[in-house]
């Protein structure tokens, strides 16, 4: 099957995502505890008016609202046997609003964790895991999705279970992990260890990266990482950089981002110097923000030097001790080595980006 994604960045070298999905619709009514997946189906005039306004904004790729569609996400909303007819008609509201676009404009199929803790933590085997991605991953690709975009990872097991199963249906995929504690994901793994998993899993993958966590400045360091741990292994993969619209914050009962427009034009500025091939927003992030995204891509000129830690701090905000100590080469402040199996932290839920 023809790599669409490969073709396109072939054509213009630097693409832009997306931004907020779940974030986005709270302003359209959703509210806290539904299930965004559920929309596609109730209010699908929404989903295709939020897709819209990011292909208007300039995206390139846009992801379907999907995030939390495998049958253990929406078990929790009593549908878990819904699957294929809440994927399809994701894949299928975002072709709508893509194939609207006199330019091209890929749909990418959002497949987020789990929620589950996976084997030998956990009681879900990667099988077991790799049988919801599939079923997921057929229900995006008979919708009409062109990519398999794998988001927000924390662990090993499921990199593997997510890429195992997206792998049956033969699109191009994506997975990126969301870096948010101390330069590591939450199951422990640093971008270097993310990017080493991608070489043995024998599996044909389009492009990794970097996705939510807790700022942009985080998200670019883990690019400079991954860039880094390429060259250490000789390889040159397609970064990914989708960073939070700044940081979360609590005003008048309501969870608002910090990052303005000009924070995220900085932002995609930084990410591609730092290597970034696709550059788009998570959490926060409006089409207005992916506006400015654009025009900063549009002018941004490749030769800039990958920025340092104090261009980080200084343009987008602090970074954690353990992403500091991964741009210096310095893994022991980040705490070792996961070696890219377990946990040492509790059991979380994800939330839509």
């Amino acid at each position: 099957m023809t790599d669409k994604l490969k073709t396109l960045l072939d054509d213009r070298g630097l693409l832009l995502a997306d931004g907020a999905t779940g974030t986005n619709l709270f302003a359209l009514g959703l509210q806290t505890g539904d299930s965004p997946e559920l929309w596609n189906i109730d209010h699908p005039e929404r989903i295709t008016s939020l897709h819209r306004s990011f292909v208007n904004a300039g995206s390139d790729i846009i992801l379907t609202n999907s995030f939390g569609g495998t049958h253990y996400r929406l078990g929790l909303h009593k549908a878990g046997h819904r699957v294929a007819e809440l994927n399809t008609g994701a894949a299928r509201l975002a072709r709508i609003a893509a194939d609207e676009s006199e330019r091209t404009v890929l749909v990418a199929g959002s497949m987020g964790p789990t929620g589950e803790i996976l084997q030998p933590n956990g009681s879900v085997s990667i099988d077991e895991a790799r049988q919801a991605f599939a079923e997921q991953a057929e229900a995006l690709a008979e919708g009409g999705a062109d990519i398999l975009w794998i988001e927000t990872i924390s662990s090993a097991e499921e990199i593997e279970a997510a890429v195992l199963g997206a792998a049956e249906v033969g699109l191009p995929i994506v997975y990126t992990v969301s870096i948010d504690t101390n330069g590591r994901t939450m199951m422990g793994l640093t971008p270097a260890e993310a990017l080493r998993i991608s070489t043995g899993l024998n599996k044909d993958i389009t492009a990794i990266g970097s996705n939510c966590g807790v700022g942009a400045s985080e998200v670019v360091a883990a690019i400079c990482n991954l860039a880094n741990a390429a060259r250490t292994l000789d390889i040159s993969p397609v970064l990914v950089a989708k960073a939070n619209c700044g940081i979360p914050e609590y005003v008048n009962g309501k969870i608002v981002y910090s990052g303005t427009p000009e924070l995220m034009a900085d932002y995609a500025v930084l990410a591609a110097n730092a290597g970034a091939s696709i550059i788009g927003g998570c959490c926060g992030t409006t089409p207005a923000h992916v506006q400015a995204m654009r025009h900063a891509i549009d002018e941004w000129q490749p030769g800039s030097e990958s920025p340092d830690v104090d261009t980080l701090t200084r343009v987008l905000g602090e970074l954690s001790l353990g992403a500091r100590a991964q741009m210096a080469g310095d893994l022991s402040i980040a705490g070792g080595s996961a070696s890219g199996r377990g946990s040492r932290h509790s059991r979380r839920k994800r939330t839509n980006p």
